[in-house]
């Protein structure tokens, strides 16, 4: 099934000091991204971060108390996680067997 046509893109100019454009490029290299693909991925990135960060969630006193009842209860290991914690950082061993 053909995607339908999206509307056309608004243009966004702004004015960088060459070492903020040096970084960004350097990025956008080592992800294999333009810069103008890197930019606008970096930004809606950090735009879903804050609408994130102040999205109300609103819930029943019933329903909240279910949720206080599963965040103060006791924690329990999860066994990829205590696999994972207990591998050698990369940046600790020579051998990278070992890091896995």
């Amino acid at each position: 099934m053909p995607r339908q046509a999206q509307g056309k893109p608004h243009p966004l100019s702004m004015r960088l000091p060459d070492a903020d454009l040096a970084i960004i490029d350097r990025a956008a290299r080592l992800r294999g991204h333009s810069r103008t693909d890197f930019v606008r991925d970096a930004a809606v990135r950090a735009a879903e971060e804050v609408l994130l960060e102040t999205t109300l969630i609103r819930m029943s006193p019933a329903g909240f108390d279910v949720f206080m009842a599963a965040v103060s209860g006791p924690a329990a290991p999860v066994p990829e996680m205590v696999e994972l914690l207990r591998r050698a950082a990369p940046w600790e061993t020579n051998d990278p067997a070992d890091a896995r």
